[in-house]
């Protein structure tokens, strides 16, 4: 694997996450529409954060995968900073396969591939699978190819390495790898958020790839601070944790990320600007 500079860390903050797992019932302070999604990531830039994941909602609050959406939120975004834009083509359970990547339309310079399929096993879609074929993956990563986009490949589990050397195998992807390991979601079964499973998922990177530690729940602050320890990228945000600390929630999403670059600071790490960012993961300087 990559590591990254020892005085560098690429933060990205996550601050919607899906219908109907994320709400503003959950959490009141939660950006939904595009404006507060604009906004939040402008204070998060301000802040620290290089990447800013995107989940697009609806007037009613519901996932959506719709082009013009996402073209909106980019631009009040690009309007205001240059933060790297990456898109979620995981979408949500209410959208059908062409729609989780319809954002693609609207040009991110990264976007999510899955890389497996997962068994949602709790809430309102129990026993209804994530589906991510092999030749369902093979197809959004032709498309980000295209269109320039660069992949960031979310692996819940080892089994799902098999689908990362795939893509390596066959040229689909490019260096340097981008390879998000995500623990702790549960609810769709995927591997527990423990520091053991976070170095058993590292032990199993490709050469050539940079990885980033997502984590659900408590877990984020620990594991997020072991990430950066390992010359990891980190991902913070609302998305997967609610609170900012045991039954306070967070107030924003800028105070996640706040606190993860102070914690940076006392590891003597600075957060990557976006340019420095762009310049580490292989995207183009804007």
């Amino acid at each position: 694997m990559i590591k990254l500079p020892e005085d560098k860390v690429i933060i990205t903050v996550a601050q919607t996450g899906a219908w109907p797992l994320v709400t503003k019932t959950l959490n009141p302070n939660l950006p939904e529409q595009p404006e507060e999604i604009a906004e939040s990531a402008y204070a998060c830039y301000q802040e620290g954060a290089a990447i800013c994941h995107i989940h697009a909602r609806d007037r009613e609050g519901r996932s959506t995968g719709t082009k013009e959406v996402f073209q909106e939120i980019h631009d009040r975004i690009r309007s205001r900073c240059n933060l790297i834009i990456q898109d979620s083509t995981g979408g949500g359970p209410n959208l059908t396969f062409e729609q989780r990547i319809e954002c693609l339309h609207a040009r991110p310079e990264m976007a999510s591939l899955n890389m497996g399929s997962l068994m949602r096993v709790s809430g309102q879609y129990k026993g209804i699978p994530f589906s991510n074929l092999r030749e369902e993956i093979e197809i959004y990563v032709t498309r980000m190819k295209e269109m320039g986009v660069k992949p960031e490949m979310e692996v819940y589990s080892h089994a799902m390495f098999r689908e990362v050397e795939n893509l390596i195998r066959k040229g689909l992807v490019e260096k340097p790898y981008y390879i998000n390991l995500v623990l702790g979601m549960t609810y769709q079964g995927a591997l527990d958020a423990t520091p053991k499973y976070l170095n058993s998922l590292i032990d199993f990177l490709p050469e050539e790839a940079i990885f980033n530690v997502t984590a659900v729940g408590a877990a984020q602050l620990p594991l997020t601070t072991m990430g950066m320890i390992l010359g990891g990228c980190i991902r913070v945000g609302m998305e997967d944790n609610l609170y900012y600390r045991k039954g306070e929630l967070a107030k924003s999403n800028a105070q996640l990320v706040a606190r993860a670059v102070r914690i940076a600071r006392e590891l003597n790490k600075e957060p990557a600007t976006p340019d420095e960012a762009r310049k580490i993961l292989g995207l183009k300087i804007s």
